[in-house]
C-alpha cells in the first residue's frame, strides 16, 4: 500500500514539534544547572545527598564522616536517605570526581527528556483518541517552572516523579489488558519495576501502593471469573513480587546492619514526630526541625530503633491532642498549596508563579473535562482511567496534609495533573480557533 502523503507530512510535523519540545525542556534545565553550578547549600537536602554520595563513591558506604541530621552518628551506616538516588550521585562522582554540577547536568538532560516523554505516554493512555493532547502535555511539562528548578537540584524529585508517572502508565496498560481479557504479563512486569524504582527513590509512595493494587484488583474482578483466577490475579501477584524484589535486598541490608527490621528508610518515624511536635502549636512550621527527645539518646543505638520510637512519639502527639492535631493539619493546607510569593528567593518565587499559580485554572478546568471524558463506554465511573489519577491526587494530598506538607511534596500531584492541563488547553485552543473562524466568516 502506498504511503498517505498527508499522514507522512503530519508525522514529520509532529516529529519536529517533539524535537523542539525536548530541546526547550533540556536547555531550560541545563541553564539552571549551570546557574547553581557546584554550589551546594548546607541547609538543604542537596548537601546531605551530595555528601553521602561522595562517601559512597570513595568506599565508605552509606555513612557520614561526622554526626548527621537527624540522628546518624559519624562513621555509622545510615538508611535515612534514598539508597538509589545516593548510588546515582556516587556513580557520577566516581566518574568525574566531586563535581555537584555534573549531577545537576545529568539530571537536567535525563529529566528534560524523560519527564515530558513519560507525561505524553501517560496522556496517551488516558485520552487515546486525542492526537495532539500528548504533545501539549509534554510541552506544559517542559515549561512547568518548578519541575525545571528541581531538576537542577541534587534531590530525588525528578527521577522519583518520572518513575511514578511510568507506574501509572503501566497500571493503566494492565487495566486495559484486564478489560480486553489479555494476561497482561508485560504490563505487570513494568508496573512492578516502575513501582520498585519509585520506592527506592522515595518510600513516601508505599502507602499509595495498596490503594493502586485494590483499584487494579477491582478492574480485574469485573471481568470473567475464570480469567480473573487464571490470568489477571497472577499478573497482579507478579507485579507485587517484582516490587518486593526491589525492596527486600535493602530490608536484608538493614537487618545485617542494625540487627533489626527496617523495611527501607528510617525517615518515616522522624517525619511523623517532627511534624506533629507541640512546638508547632496549631501553625505548621515546614522548615523547623523538632529537637529529638534527650532521654532517647542513651536508650537507642540504631536507626531502626529511632524510627520506631519516634513514630510512637508522633502518634502519641496526635492521640494526646487530637484537636490541636486537626488544626495543625488544617494549617498545612496553605503550606501544601502555596502559590503566592513568600520570603524565599526571587528565583523560587518566580518559579512558583510560573508553575502552579499560572497552571491552576487549567488544572481545574482539565479535571472537569477529564471527568466528562469517557474512553471506554462500558466502564463504570470508578473503573475509568482518570478516576485512578483523581484518587491518587486526593490520597497523596491528604497523606501530606496529615503528616508533613510543603510545595515540594505537591510536585508529584502537579505532574499527574499535566494531562488534564493539556486537555484544558486543547479545548481552549479549539474554542478560540473556532471563534476566530466565525468572526472571519461574519466579516
Amino acid at each position: 500500500m502506498a504511503p498517505n502523503p498527508e499522514m507522512t507530512l503530519q508525522h514529520k510535523h509532529s516529529t519536529r514539534i517533539w524535537i523542539a519540545i525536548l530541546i526547550f525542556s533540556v536547555i531550560t534545565r541545563l541553564g539552571l544547572a549551570l546557574y547553581y553550578g557546584n554550589w551546594v547549600p548546607t541547609e538543604h537536602d542537596d548537601y546531605s545527598y551530595s555528601s553521602l554520595g561522595l562517601r559512597l563513591a570513595t568506599g565508605h558506604g552509606y555513612t557520614f564522616d561526622r554526626n548527621w541530621y537527624p540522628f546518624t552518628p559519624a562513621e555509622t551506616p545510615t538508611a535515612h536517605w534514598s539508597f538509589l538516588y545516593t548510588a546515582i550521585i556516587a556513580a557520577i562522582y566516581a566518574l568525574v570526581g566531586f563535581q555537584p554540577v555534573a549531577v545537576r547536568l545529568v539530571t537536567a538532560v535525563l529529566g528534560g527528556i524523560l519527564f515530558p516523554w513519560m507525561t505524553a505516554r501517560l496522556t496517551r493512555r488516558l485520552f487515546p483518541n486525542r492526537s495532539w493532547t500528548p504533545l501539549i502535555a509534554a510541552l506544559v511539562t517542559a515549561g512547568y517552572a518548578f519541575f525545571a528548578l528541581y531538576a537542577a537540584r541534587i534531590m530525588t524529585e525528578t527521577f522519583y516523579i518520572i518513575t511514578l508517572l511510568w507506574s501509572f502508565e503501566r497500571a493503566l496498560a494492565l487495566s486495559e489488558d484486564f478489560t480486553a481479557g489479555r494476561p497482561g504479563w508485560a504490563a505487570a512486569l513494568g508496573l512492578g519495576v516502575s513501582l520498585g524504582l519509585t520506592a527506592l527513590f522515595r518510600q513516601a509512595i508505599l502507602p499509595w501502593v495498596p490503594v493502586l493494587f485494590l483499584w487494579l484488583l477491582w478492574r480485574a474482578w469485573r471481568g470473567e471469573t475464570r480469567k480473573f483466577i487464571r490470568l489477571h490475579l497472577p499478573a497482579l501477584v507478579v507485579a507485587g513480587l517484582v516490587l518486593l524484589a526491589f525492596i527486600l535486598p535493602w530490608t536484608y541490608r538493614n537487618y545485617r546492619v542494625y540487627g533489626d527490621f527496617l523495611l527501607l528508610n528510617s525517615n518515616t518515624g522522624y517525619a511523623m514526630y517532627s511534624a506533629q511536635h507541640p512546638m508547632h502549636g496549631t501553625s505548621f512550621q515546614a522548615f523547623e526541625a523538632a529537637p529529638l527527645p534527650d532521654e532517647l539518646w542513651g536508650q537507642l543505638s540504631t536507626e531502626a530503633e529511632w524510627d520506631r520510637a519516634l513514630m510512637r512519639r508522633g502518634i502519641a502527639f496526635v492521640l494526646e491532642e487530637p484537636g490541636r492535631y486537626l488544626r495543625l493539619s488544617l494549617s498545612r493546607v496553605a503550606d501544601y498549596f502555596e502559590f503566592w510569593p513568600t520570603d524565599t528567593s526571587l528565583l523560587h518565587n518566580a518559579g512558583r508563579l510560573l508553575s502552579f499559580t499560572l497552571y491552576l485554572p487549567f488544572m481545574l478546568y482539565g479535571f472537569y473535562l477529564g471527568g466528562k471524558a469517557q474512553s471506554v463506554p462500558a466502564l463504570s465511573r470508578f473503573e475509568r482511567p482518570v478516576t485512578l489519577l483523581y484518587i491518587f491526587m486526593v490520597f497523596y494530598t491528604l497523606l501530606h496534609i496529615f503528616t508533613w506538607a510543603m510545595p515540594r511534596y505537591r510536585l508529584p500531584v502537579d505532574a499527574v495533573a499535566m494531562p488534564f492541563v493539556a486537555l484544558a488547553l486543547e479545548r481552549v485552543f479549539v474554542f478560540v480557533r473556532g471563534r476566530a473562524r466565525r468572526d472571519r466568516h461574519a466579516s
